[in-house]
């Protein structure tokens, strides 16, 4: 028995426990941080799976050790098209730095809260999912059900196009997607997209006594960067706004930043991260083009001016459509009816959700946890929510059977 299930058994607080702690607590354990490879938790559910007589497509992505995974619970006529996915990631973000009350790879629960790296981001929902597959396959589906589960979304939604391009060519069409990042289980409609880019500018080596011998490639990065951040500042004042987003209008930062080699030395190098989350309504080309042609235009002739090396490159790092669900969507109609609640949520943060909406799959996001907790030390999932999410999915199932839809 697990560390977690003991705890929970021993509780006298709480009359039962989630059906999904065994799932969520086997799944945690297995540290899948971005930087690790995600493939033993993702063999282990196509593993569980083919032994229910469900088979998975796998695609791979960074040498084969990592992967992502989609697999069909067919209709009761054997239909695999249409019907509705379960999408999650299984990478985490990392522990490092950060002061946990207990070992974040081995969940346990204090006071009805399960704690762990990833309980709330988003294994708990993952694990809802793998375990309700019993009550699926009993259940006679009008239509099928899908589980996706993605690698590298932390680290830029990196793994989910590999998938989604698969399902493309095999020209697999779903009706819609339920993205189960941690929302209280309650609706979100619409997130922003993520933008992220390094830059290189490339100066030119000098001794610190000689600078106009030199090109110092820190102060012209220092240049964009305060452009960047003008930008961001107009985005803020001026908008445009839209004021059902937690964060109502679009951002920008550098966010990490690293040149030069000794103090008395013009640095020839400065390479730096940034990135920006858009409104949806946004193109974010337009947004990039500005920051490009500021660098082309502006700063490029001035630093050829000193040293004719100067230049300043731009590599994409990652990059994740926003998404906008629209109310008339089958789907946003029935996570809706699921979860009885028809407030118009938007969030600052970005999904996979908007991946799946730009392939023609409308979307919605929907699982336990709080977003608040996600990313912290002392992650945690409360173990109602948990439950909550089991009652969601359970619903959702019933609403494919051919019971419910003949009605």
């Amino acid at each position: 028995m697990s560390h977690a299930a003991e705890t929970a058994q021993s509780s006298t607080q709480f009359a039962s426990v989630p059906a999904s702690l065994p799932w969520v607590t086997r799944l945690v354990s297995m540290d899948t941080v971005s930087r690790h490879p995600n493939l033993g938790l993702i063999e282990t559910v196509r593993d569980d799976l083919r032994a229910r007589g469900i088979e998975s497509t796998l695609t791979y992505g960074r040498d084969g050790k990592w992967a992502n995974l989609f697999a069909t619970i067919p209709a009761h006529d054997g239909e695999t098209n249409g019907g509705i996915v379960l999408s999650g990631h299984t990478d985490v973000v990392p522990v490092d730095g950060q002061k946990w009350d207990s070992d974040p790879f081995k969940p346990e629960i204090r006071d009805g809260l399960l704690y762990g790296r990833g309980t709330c981001d988003m294994k708990g929902f993952i694990g809802a999912a793998l375990t309700l597959l019993p009550e699926i396959q009993q259940t006679k589906l009008a239509k099928p059900l899908h589980l996706a589960l993605s690698f590298d979304e932390e680290v830029g939604c990196v793994g989910a196009p590999l998938m989604i391009e698969e399902l493309v060519k095999r020209g697999v069409k779903p009706e819609g997607c339920i993205v189960g990042e941690p929302t209280s289980m309650r609706p979100i409609v619409a997130h922003k997209g993520i933008n992220a880019y390094q830059c290189c500018v490339r100066g030119q080596a000098a001794h610190s006594s000689l600078t106009p011998r030199g090109l110092n490639a820190i102060e012209y990065a220092a240049r964009l960067i305060c452009y960047i951040r003008d930008m961001a500042d107009e985005f803020r004042a001026n908008g445009p706004f839209d004021e059902l987003y937690d964060v109502p209008f679009t951002t920008a930062q550098t966010s990490t930043i690293e040149g030069g080699n000794a103090i008395n030395t013009v640095p020839a190098e400065c390479r730096f991260a940034f990135e920006f989350r858009n409104l949806p309504t946004l193109d974010p080309e337009t947004i990039f083009a500005r920051i490009e042609q500021y660098a082309r235009e502006t700063l490029v002739p001035k630093m050829q001016r000193e040293h004719a090396v100067g230049a300043i490159e731009f590599t994409k790092i990652a990059a994740a459509p926003g998404l906008d669900a629209t109310e008339q969507a089958a789907i946003t109609q029935l996570v809706r009816a699921l979860t009885a609640d028809d407030a118009r949520r938007k969030v600052a943060y970005g999904t996979e959700a908007g991946l799946f909406a730009r392939a023609g799959i409308p979307s919605v996001v929907c699982g336990p946890g709080d977003i608040q907790q996600a990313h912290k030390p002392n992650e945690y999932v409360s173990l109602e929510q948990l439950a909550a999410c089991e009652g969601f999915l359970r619903k959702l199932v019933h609403g494919l059977s051919v019971e419910a839809q003949a009605r």
